[in-house]
Formats: structure tokens, C-alpha cells, sequence
């Protein structure tokens, strides 16, 4: 039969349907959990959304299920963000959950804390990851509503304050279910350009609910992997959020995050003016000294007169020379002197000056004899005198 198809070919073109719309990509839907079963081996949950009149299946993946802040429970009202779509095998659309919070504007509170104590626990909150803003910024990205007054104020300001520096806009949606997002969406478009030196996320004031996009975890994580400086300008002055705690600054508005992002180009001049007039009085101070240096070598008398300079080094020249020269003499006959004193010593001290004396060195069997009771009658001895040596043999040996 013509056009026959076979049921995943029906499921396949189905899902297509579905995912193409784009309605469905990103979608909040409220209702109560039931049949929640929570895959412990693989982290996933599994679980469905049910209100008084419909329910829908839905599947929560490991990845985003270790991110929700609260413990999820049959019954339990919440609010699911993700995508429609169609599970082909059991033919079943169902919703694939990326965030969840529980239900109910009185929670809100709740939601804030919980989402704060998680991710500050685990250190997206910390200093020392926060970044300083760069000084001289060539290119700003600023993320807000393209109609909202907050918008104008943060191009205003950085028009007049630092003309020099560009700013490209990401419009962005502000409030509402599909809100976090878009600046999801347009933080990754930042990034993937790269050419931004700072980035400006933020709107102008609003109620809990209006601002409560900004408080969403994924969002927080995004803005924490940015690579460069993220300030945070969300609201008025006393409103917080997430993205304030994990951005690299706090803005109190959007107008006051202009003013932290550029320097004011009025001040820049002022401040060069200064340096160029310390420069200009210290090259005119250090000139005005060196002509005064170069006139007195002009008079000195190395100029005037070299050759008496060199008469003067000449006369140095030979008085140390004679200097030398005695010093040279003194040193020698102090060492003759010396020299002769030993020797005389020496010679006084000498052995053959005692044999030249009438006295002998007596020696038996190669050996000095120093005493006579290492003689014995008929011991042959060697006589040592100042010209020669005798031998003799013992006939008397007294001890005195």
C-alpha cells in the first residue's frame, strides 16, 4: 500500500513536530508530582506533572537533578523549566526537565535560600575567584531588555564618561518563564565572540517576582564560567540576587555599573595634564642644570689650561715612583738583615762546628752511642771527626 509507514517513522516525524516548534524548547509548566521514582544508580528521576485536569511524564537527568536545591516528593507542587518532546520508543511526548523549584510566589524566599546555600557551598560565591574590572576597556558587552529605560542609562553614561570604548547590545528578555534563558543564550554568544573585556548583565527595578530570573541556578553557573569580568546590575540598591553574589562585581543599579565599568575620560585628561606639566618642569629643571654644569667645565682649569693638568698628573706620577722605589730599598735590607741573622744562627747551632771543636760522634753498629753503658770491652765503635772517621775497639769502659 502507497504511503505506508512504519510506527518509529510515525514517532520520528512526530518529534520533529514537536521539537520544531519553538514554543516547546524552553517551556515552565506548574503542576504536582506523582509517580516519582528516583534512579539512584544513574541519578536520573523519573516522575510525572499533574494537575486537575491533565498530566504529563517527565524525565529529569542526572546532570540537572544534582542541581536541585530542595528534596522533590510525590505530592509536592513545583515549578519544571525544559523542553517538550517525544520519546520515540513508547510513542509518549513527555518533558524533559532542566530546572525545578517548588510552587507557590510564598516560596520564593525559600527558593532564594536554598540556591544560595548550594551554590555557596560549593564556592561560586567565593572572593577569590573574583576578578578585577580592567582599566582601560575597549569592548563592553551589556546584556538587558532593549526597551527598558536601564538600557539607555548604562549607554548614556558610558557615551559621556568613555567615548572611546565599544559597547555592543544583547537584547535580552528581563522577566518571565523563558527569561533565564535567553541570557543563558546571549552570555554563550558573548563568550563564543570573545572579544568583550567586561560584561554588563542587568535590568532596573522591579518586584521579587519580576526580578526573579536572575536568581536561577543555571544562570548563576553561566555567569560564573565566564571568561572575563561579569558585573551584575540587577534592580535597585537594596534588591540581591544570585547573579549579584556570583558575579565578579555588584552594581547598586545599571546607571552606577556604567560608571565601575569605564573611567571617566574628563579625569583621564586632567590626570595627563598633570603628568605632562611634572614632565615639562622636570626637563626644564634638569636642563637649566646641565647648562649651569656645562658653563663651570667651560671655566674650569681642565679646559683652560690642559697642559698644566698634565704637568700636575706627571708630578703624581713621579712622586710615586720615588715612593716606590725607597719603599722598594727599605723592604730589601730590612729582609738582608734578617737573612744574615739566621744564617749566623745556623751556623752557630751546626754539628760541624762542634766536631771543628775537637769533639767526635761515637757510633756502634750504625747507631749513636749516647751513653757508656751501651759499651762493652771489645766493642767496635766508628769515631766521627770534623775531617773523617776512625774505627776503634773498646779496651776500658768506666763509669763514672
Amino acid at each position: 500500500m502507497a504511503g505506508v509507514i512504519s510506527v518509529k517513522q510515525l514517532n520520528t516525524y512526530v518529534r520533529s513536530l514537536i521539537e520544531g516548534d519553538t514554543r516547546l524548547n524552553y517551556i515552565s509548566v506548574c503542576g504536582e508530582i506523582s509517580n516519582l521514582k528516583n534512579h539512584y544508580a544513574s541519578g536520573h528521576m523519573y516522575f510525572s506533572l499533574k494537575d486537575n485536569d491533565a498530566v504529563i511524564r517527565c524525565v529529569m537527568f542526572r546532570t540537572n537533578a544534582l542541581r536541585v536545591s530542595f528534596k522533590a516528593e510525590d505530592g509536592q507542587r513545583v515549578v519544571c523549566s525544559g523542553k517538550v518532546s517525544l520519546y520515540e520508543k513508547d510513542g509518549q511526548y513527555q518533558m524533559f526537565v532542566e530546572n525545578m523549584v517548588p510552587d507557590g510566589i510564598g516560596n520564593l524566599s525559600e527558593q532564594f535560600r536554598l540556591i544560595k546555600e548550594k551554590l555557596e557551598k560549593e564556592g561560586l560565591f567565593d572572593v577569590k575567584y573574583k576578578r578585577p574590572l580592567p582599566k582601560f576597556p575597549k569592548n563592553i558587552a551589556v546584556l538587558t531588555s532593549q526597551s527598558g529605560a536601564a538600557l539607555q542609562d548604562i549607554l548614556n553614561i558610558i557615551s559621556r564618561r568613555y567615548p572611546v570604548c565599544c559597547v555592543t547590545v544583547y537584547p535580552v528578555t528581563v522577566q518571565g518563564d523563558t527569561a533565564a534563558k535567553t541570557i543563558i543564550d546571549a552570555l554563550n554568544a558573548v563568550y563564543e565572540k570573545g572579544t568583550a573585556d567586561v560584561i554588563i548583565v542587568g535590568r532596573g527595578g522591579g518586584s521579587a517576582e519580576d526580578l526573579w530570573a536572575f536568581n536561577d541556578e543555571q544562570l548563576a553557573r553561566t555567569v560564573y564560567e565566564s571568561p572575563v569580568p561579569v558585573i551584575s546590575a540587577v534592580g535597585h540598591e537594596t534588591d540581591f540576587t544570585i547573579c549579584d553574589f556570583v558575579a565578579d562585581l555588584r552594581a547598586p543599579t545599571p546607571s552606577a555599573a556604567a560608571e565601575l565599568a569605564v573611567p571617566d575620560i574628563a579625569e583621564l585628561k586632567s590626570q595627563l595634564n598633570v603628568f605632562n606639566n611634572r614632565l615639562k618642569r622636570g626637563l626644564e629643571h634638569k636642563f637649566s642644570a646641565s647648562r649651569l654644569r656645562l658653563a663651570e667645565l667651560l671655566r674650569s682649569v681642565y679646559l683652560l689650561q690642559p697642559m698644566e693638568i698634565v704637568a700636575t698628573r706627571q708630578r703624581k706620577v713621579d712622586a710615586l715612583t720615588d715612593r716606590l722605589k725607597n719603599a722598594y730599598k727599605t723592604n730589601f735590607d730590612k729582609n738582608n738583615l734578617r737573612f744574615t741573622t739566621l744564617v749566623a744562627k745556623l751556623e752557630a747551632s751546626s754539628p760541624l762546628k762542634t766536631l771543628a771543636r775537637g769533639y767526635a760522634v761515637v757510633e756502634k753498629d750504625g747507631m749513636r752511642v749516647k751513653s757508656v753503658s751501651d759499651l762493652q770491652v771489645g766493642d767496635s765503635v766508628s769515631l766521627t771527626l770534623s775531617d773523617g772517621t776512625v774505627t776503634s775497639k773498646i779496651n776500658k769502659v768506666v763509669k763514672e
